[in-house]
């Protein structure tokens, strides 16, 4: 049976690594993922909110254009394009859909759906597209839509999201642990 696949796309299908050589060249600093120890940048980036905001509208374009993939991502996904509905659920803003539907193309990684909502709030979405499985690296997004769309939703380890998760939350280290814990989650709804 195929199923839909709720797919965040900057942190899990992108490596989290991504933003931080364009911020430390910008910001004169020396960052590694292991000082990103929450989603919000500002604490990190040691700017104001508004000064990020701008920062993030000028550079998010060349951004998400290079950003490199996550360990294992294309094999994965491409893996899953004949037995599975991939759908991106992004917080990227709509005048990014051709960055973003051009990343795909040039790296390869197959789409049946890409909708960028604008927001971190991927419930509806998810309810809209009648996801079975999300995939996510925001913390709070992760439990919100577990708890509120009664699905699995796997969360990909990062020094930002260790907070404790819920039991429909299930923290994983790559994408191969991702396909492993499908494969076996699988295999006990068809008994």
């Amino acid at each position: 049976m195929q199923r839909k696949f709720g797919i965040d796309i900057d942190g899990t299908v992108t490596c989290p690594t991504t933003f931080i050589p364009y911020l430390n060249k910008s910001f004169g600093l020396n960052l590694t993922l292991d000082d990103i120890k929450e989603y919000d940048l500002v604490p990190a980036v040691k700017v104001t909110e508004q000064e990020l905001a701008q920062w993030f509208t000028e550079h998010e374009a060349t951004i998400y254009a290079s950003a490199p993939l996550a360990p294992n991502a294309q094999q994965v996904l491409n893996e899953w394009k004949q037995t599975h509905e991939l759908i991106y659920i992004s917080a990227r803003h709509k005048h990014l859909l051709d960055v973003t539907q051009s990343w795909f193309t040039s790296n390869d990684v197959h789409f049946h759906h890409i909708d960028l909502v604008g927001s971190h709030d991927k419930i509806e979405t998810a309810k809209k597209h009648g996801i079975d499985v999300f995939f996510e690296d925001k913390h709070d997004n992760a439990c919100d839509i577990s708890e509120e769309c009664h699905i699995p939703v796997i969360l990909f380890d990062t020094p930002y999201n260790r907070l404790p998760v819920p039991q429909n939350v299930i923290r994983v280290y790559d994408w191969i642990e991702a396909k492993q814990w499908v494969d076996h989650w699988f295999n006990q709804q068809q008994q």
